[in-house]
């Protein structure tokens, strides 16, 4: 059986004083989690087994990736870092890749032009391209765009429509359908958020993972909705997800990565020392 990844996700604002990790509900109301390199830093010296950097207001505000932020951070920790955040061209994947990113995620760039995935992933190779997928329940089954219903939490019938932008604008995209076209178009790997989840730390959206995990080949990551280890166990076990992704549960101190996996081990979920 594969092993499992823990993967803490460090979410970044670009402020005066330059990065710093923020966390909120739904990419919004957040407040400060510390410096990147140094909670990088923390996280490689635990055993993460990778490392996320998403700059989560770049598409918003329409602006670059912070170049240094990654430049600083590959210097000081030694596990594979993906890196997102407002990525539009091929020459910024080939400079955060040179800054020390070894994959770099996308969202926004992707669905408003789904064959730069198939581009960069014929240029970076597959296993550099992890598409991001942030969506939202929608409970009108009726919408011409629901292709695929999945039940939420409370049972209630609902179909996933994609947003981009931090979750801003909704796109009419069926989140399952999207998982299968990105896959076909040569990404190496899914990064899932459900922002009904996110923030709340009452646990993954375990549905939507499930059924889109079941519907690729591709690994998943689940994300979005941490609230203790538990919640990464369900992860693995309920929707078989390959890698939970987490913030504020080891942001703010209340585990640790050595903690979460004894406790999968324990379980019966096969991780990295």
């Amino acid at each position: 059986m594969l092993t499992r990844r823990i993967i803490p996700c460090l979410d970044v604002t670009l402020g005066p004083n330059g990065g710093s990790v923020v966390k909120g509900v739904e990419f919004v109301n957040l407040r400060s989690a510390g410096d990147p390199v140094e909670l990088a830093k923390r996280y490689n010296d635990q055993g993460a087994d990778e490392l996320v950097f998403l700059d989560i207001t770049a598409s918003h505000e329409g602006r670059n990736t912070m170049i240094d932020v990654i430049e600083r951070t590959a210097s000081e920790v030694f596990i594979p870092m993906t890196v997102g955040g407002g990525i539009k061209t091929l020459d910024e994947i080939r400079a955060l890749l040179r800054a020390g990113a070894d994959k770099i995620t996308v969202n926004t760039t992707a669905v408003k032009d789904p064959d730069f995935i198939r581009r960069a992933s014929d240029i970076f190779g597959s296993q550099c391209i992890v598409t991001a997928i942030d969506c939202r329940s929608n409970t009108n089954i009726d919408d011409p765009n629901a292709r695929n219903i999945v039940r939420r939490r409370d049972g209630t019938p609902a179909w996933y429509e994609v947003v981009i932008y931090g979750g801003r604008k909704p796109t009419g995209l069926d989140a399952i359908e999207w998982a299968k076209t990105i896959e076909e178009l040569g990404s190496g790997e899914i990064m899932l958020t459900s922002m009904d989840a996110d923030g709340t730390k009452d646990g993954y959206d375990l549905y939507i993972t499930k059924a889109i995990g079941e519907a690729v080949r591709i690994p998943v990551i689940a994300s979005g909705g941490a609230g203790t280890i538990e919640h990464m166990y369900d992860a693995f076990k309920v929707a078989n997800a390959d890698a939970a992704l987490a913030a504020s549960i080891f942001h703010f101190g209340e585990y640790t990565i050595g903690e979460a996996k004894d406790y999968l081990r324990r379980r019966g979920i096969p991780v990295r020392p």
